[in-house]
């Protein structure tokens, strides 16, 4: 599990691939000056999930820490969904489902196929 570290004091932790995904998607909008908000369910402080959020924006520090020693494979359709978010009005919702696929916790392509079926209907 790697940890990004917000404004220097809150640590938030996440899978490293999840955190390596994340990392990629938060720089490119940082690098362009673009804030935006983050909003995932933390399971880490009990048995019930903390919906937690956090803006983020060039003047705010942060950092990632992870587990390894080697960043883990980028997936650019998992980059592609996680920017799209990003881009959003409501900002980057990373749901549990998109994370454990990430995780490679479930097939690929069930969060993809499950969200080209609700923006058909």
């Amino acid at each position: 599990m790697g940890t990004l570290i917000y404004d220097g004091a809150d640590g938030f932790t996440f899978d490293d691939r999840v955190l390596a995904h994340l990392q990629a998607v938060i720089a490119t909008k940082l690098r362009r000056r673009e804030g935006f908000l983050l909003i995932w369910s933390d399971r880490t402080g009990g048995t019930e999930p903390t919906l937690r959020s956090i803006w983020l924006d060039p003047s705010i520090s942060l950092q990632f820490v992870f587990t390894h020693n080697r960043l883990p494979e980028l997936n650019r359709e998992w980059l592609t969904i996680l920017t799209e978010k990003a881009n959003g009005n409501a900002g980057l919702m990373l749901e549990d489902e998109l994370r454990a696929e990430i995780r490679q916790e479930v097939p690929e392509g069930s969060y993809r196929d499950s969200r080209a079926k609700k923006q058909a209907d």
